[in-house]
């Protein structure tokens, strides 16, 4: 004969008002110990490396301090400071902006248009993919080094365009040419979009082309009416990243000019890197990376928001 709830001892009875439930077995114990233990080794580096110093960096950026002497509290100075007595870092900010708004987009146009390129049924492609990615592979103070002897006044760049009758400017030393300079440097690794976006080209279900060729579409109608919409996501994802990364662009900048000539290359994160590791403004330069920090979320929630006019994402039919 069953008990009722009210008819089971004390302990039985809560168990049984409880839906039955149980404390977890020892398996469950152990299978729960083994996964902290093998995920301790990124919470550790996660909390020492990443959190930590990001914690640290949110006082520090409220002190003035130079790694020597005990930070003094000074508020909001440091980033009253960087807002409206030092031109530097506007100017920093304003070339930075522009060299995120040209190079993103000339990387994304680039790895679009190779990817639809190497998408295409041809002998050979495997090879010229392996060529298109290989750049991507180079360590990015290697590309810099040979761009700085491409780009001498006297380098291969300004060779190439002497045959053609026109005098090439010294690129890393003209205030002009500098920013510029940079942004070809930046399209040399488009083959990391490149590869994604060919992927993402793979994956569209021929099916849909078949349905444009009856319809009468050519290339052209085919590539923006069935290919676009479909790799938007993959483009999405690229101008995050792109965007992301463009913003914190340093080694190019720290290897080719140092910020020259006349600040004219300089960006934000040398400049922070300068006042932190040359003039040890610590608590100075740790603003300017927070300032950095909410010009990058703003540029990516603005991102995101435009996102739903143009980026498809394919719906699950039920």
């Amino acid at each position: 004969m069953s008990q009722t709830v009210d008819e089971a001892p004390g302990a039985e009875r809560a168990a049984l008002r409880a839906g039955g439930r149980r404390k977890p077995s020892s398996r469950r114990r152990k299978e729960a110990f083994y996964f902290w233990l093998f995920i301790s080794p990124w919470l550790i580096g996660f909390v020492g490396f990443l959190l930590g110093p990001m914690i640290a960096s949110v006082y520090i950026s409220f002190t003035e301090w130079d790694s020597f002497t005990p930070p003094q509290w000074v508020g909001l100075d440091n980033y009253a400071k960087a807002l409206t007595e030092d031109p530097v870092f506007w100017k920093a900010l304003g070339n930075t902006f522009y060299y995120a708004l040209i190079s993103v987009p000339l990387g994304l146009v680039i790895g679009v248009w190779l990817a639809n390129l190497l998408n295409k049924r041809v002998r050979g492609r495997k090879l010229f993919r392996t060529f298109i990615y290989l750049p991507t592979l180079v360590p990015l103070v290697a590309t810099a080094m040979v761009f700085k002897m491409v780009l001498a006044p006297s380098g291969p760049l300004n060779d190439l365009l002497g045959w053609f009758g026109v005098d090439g400017p010294a690129w890393l030393l003209d205030p002009t040419w500098v920013k510029p300079a940079l942004i070809v440097l930046s399209a040399w690794g488009a083959g990391g979009a490149t590869v994604l976006l060919l992927s993402a080209m793979n994956g569209i279900p021929r099916e849909l082309y078949e349905a444009a060729e009856i319809d009468g579409a050519g290339s052209w109608r085919q590539f923006w009416s069935v290919t676009f919409p479909q790799i938007t996501p993959v483009i999405f994802f690229n101008l995050i990243m792109g965007l992301i990364g463009s913003f914190q662009i340093f080694s190019q900048v720290y290897i080719l000019t140092a910020g020259g000539p006349d600040n004219a290359s300089q960006m934000i994160v040398p400049l922070l890197f300068r006042e932190a590791f040359s003039f040890y403004h610590f608590g100075y330069a740790s603003a300017v990376a927070w300032l950095l920090f909410l010009v990058i979320l703003a540029l990516t929630l603005v991102a995101f928001r435009w996102s739903r006019s143009w980026v498809f994402y394919e719906q699950e039919v039920r």
